[in-house]
């Protein structure tokens, strides 16, 4: 078992003297919005850091860095660049990489945005992530069941339907979640798929999508999982202007409902995705309101 040390300030420091000494006089801080599966730093004011938290996120390093290059030429929008691969060292037991610093506020942070522009500016690069030639990459642990049959999360489904009971309307949640299960992917081809699109992902600059982060949960296989952003964060008017835009078919997307059910469902309790949760889950007609908002209506 890997025993990971504290990831701050002074590892990358240090990593980066050791490994990378033509960047070891920038200046290393933590970014203002870090993500979950891994740790990011600024690297003066064009390069950050990035490195895994666990073994589990660590094989995301090497499929990026194989990857984004050829992501980087199908789509529009900026994504990641990588410009120098760390091995393990002073303690750190992971491979990690050095990147161009991409500008913008994820839209977990972004203020005056228009939720429509977005579902269709999001629309349109998913559009470019799926006529990319499918080569490899099928769905495994490498993209945590993204990409995979809704089925494998069948059982912890029911059992967060069961565990939630009194705060959600358990006929209304099984209902699409049975739905989804039945809306088989059938003969569609597999496509590329980003496996992790959530607001923390996707960065706004002047109210408009400037670009697409995280790509260690893609593959290739079912691209429904894109699709729960229409429930986790899109309203309603920007949920049908994702869809149209987009040109979905209706199975892939009463799947892609499944798995914004899922998500919320199995995620309602955790401290950093509670909102997003509540939020899906009233937006498919599950969750309970609060019973001072009951007594009002």
């Amino acid at each position: 078992m890997n025993v990971v040390p504290t990831i701050d300030v002074s590892l990358v420091r240090r990593l980066v003297a050791e490994q990378f000494p033509q960047w070891s006089q920038l200046d290393v801080r933590p970014v203002d919005s870090d993500g979950w599966d891994n740790r990011s730093f600024r690297l003066g004011d064009t390069l950050s850091a990035r490195l895994p938290g666990a073994a589990a996120y660590a094989p995301q390093v090497t499929k990026e860095v194989r990857w984004l290059p050829v992501l980087s030429d199908a789509l529009s929008l900026p994504i990641p660049e990588v410009v120098g691969v760390g091995v393990p060292g002073d303690g750190y037991p992971f491979p990690w990489t050095i990147r161009r610093w991409i500008e913008g506020t994820p839209l977990t942070d972004a203020t005056g945005v228009d939720r429509r522009l977005i579902a269709v500016d999001l629309a349109g690069v998913l559009r470019e992530l799926h006529r990319l030639e499918p080569a490899g990459l099928v769905p495994g642990s490498h993209s945590a069941g993204r990409g995979a049959p809704l089925q494998q999360w069948d059982e912890q489904t029911r059992d967060a339907v069961a565990a939630l009971h009194g705060r959600i309307e358990a006929k209304s949640a099984l209902r699409p979640w049975q739905d989804a299960l039945e809306a088989r992917a059938g003969a569609e081809r597999a496509v590329w798929f980003h496996g992790d699109v959530a607001p923390g992902n996707l960065l706004a600059r002047d109210g408009y999508l400037s670009a697409v982060i995280d790509f260690g949960l893609a593959g290739v296989g079912d691209p429904s999982c894109d699709l729960a952003i229409a429930w986790t964060w899109f309203d309603e008017d920007a949920r049908e202007a994702f869809r149209a835009a987009l040109g979905t078919d209706d199975a892939t997307w009463r799947r892609g409902k499944g798995w914004a059910l899922w998500k919320a469902l199995v995620s309602l309790d955790h401290p950093r995705h509670a909102s997003e949760s509540a939020r899906a889950l009233r937006a498919l007609g599950v969750l309970h309101a609060p019973a001072a908002e009951r007594s009002t209506t």
